[in-house]
């Protein structure tokens, strides 16, 4: 099937041409040209841009910008990104990584979308042309949208506050059975102060793990700290089934994984 492929300097002109029926707009192309080769008869056209800014990677008194064309290739690469590097690296193989963009993977579906997880978890910020938009509030109605995401923005996290955990059965570049990324903060005594955890392949798209947030908070990181937390990590999730695993398995081996993940 042949594809119309339409270029444009600015993120206001492509976001016009995408008001067009049958167009979608191309970043790496993981996604898109995947579909249409797979013979998705709703795409007739694509439209990308090649905005500067879309490809920037900018870092200020601790809060990270980087556009919605980075792959996850620079970002594994980046000297001053060290911690979302495991992350970046999880998302597919070399070939894959070095077209792989960020905007590209906050539309991934499950099992797909690691680096969305770790977005999350870290309480990102989602720029949509004149709009930013909390990460929770964009992936919840990301289905709807057309505007083309021009950046994700978000606090550095520092020190060991930020973990990311990919299991998958085919090392190193296999499917996800499920992700999870946590960023914590701890009080004076050593005890939990605040928790944001992000799961992956436990919805169609990353969720937060709110109940063993709560549970976590005042606990120590030790086997009876984060008991609660444990038990409490499968509320409200509903895991996919795939050819890879089962809903039911990715349930049951979720506070494993979780809690390997908290005890470091």
């Amino acid at each position: 099937m042949a594809l119309a492929l339409q270029t444009f300097a600015t993120v206001k002109d492509a976001n016009a041409a995408l008001k067009a029926a049958g167009t979608r707009y191309l970043g790496g192309g993981t996604l898109v040209v995947r579909a249409a080769n797979e013979g998705d008869v709703s795409v007739s056209g694509l439209v990308r841009s090649t905005d500067p800014a879309l490809s920037a990677i900018e870092i200020n008194d601790g809060k990270v910008s980087i556009g919605a064309s980075v792959t996850m290739a620079a970002i594994a690469g980046h000297p001053d990104l060290g911690a979302l590097a495991r992350a970046a690296r999880a998302v597919g193989g070399p070939a894959i990584r070095n077209m792989a963009t960020v905007g590209g993977n906050l539309f991934a579906p499950a099992p797909y979308g690691d680096f969305a997880v770790a977005l999350l978890a870290l309480d990102a910020a989602v720029g949509t042309g004149d709009a930013e938009l909390p990460i929770e509030t964009f992936l919840a109605d990301r289905d709807n949208s057309r505007a083309i995401v021009t950046y994700v923005r978000f606090a550095l996290p520092k020190g060991d506050s930020f973990r990311f955990l990919k299991v998958s059965r085919i090392k190193p570049k296999g499917v996800s059975v499920l992700s999870i990324a946590v960023v914590l903060e701890h009080a004076g005594n050593g005890t939990v102060s605040s928790a944001r955890i992000a799961l992956g392949c436990m919805a169609d798209r990353p969720v937060r793990a709110r109940a063993a947030e709560n549970a976590l908070f005042g606990k120590t990181l030790d086997p009876d700290g984060i008991a609660s937390a444990l038990a409490a990590v499968g509320e409200g999730i509903a895991p996919i089934t795939d050819p890879i695993a089962s809903a039911w398995y990715r349930a049951e081996v979720l506070p494993v994984h979780l809690g390997r993940l908290l005890l470091g």
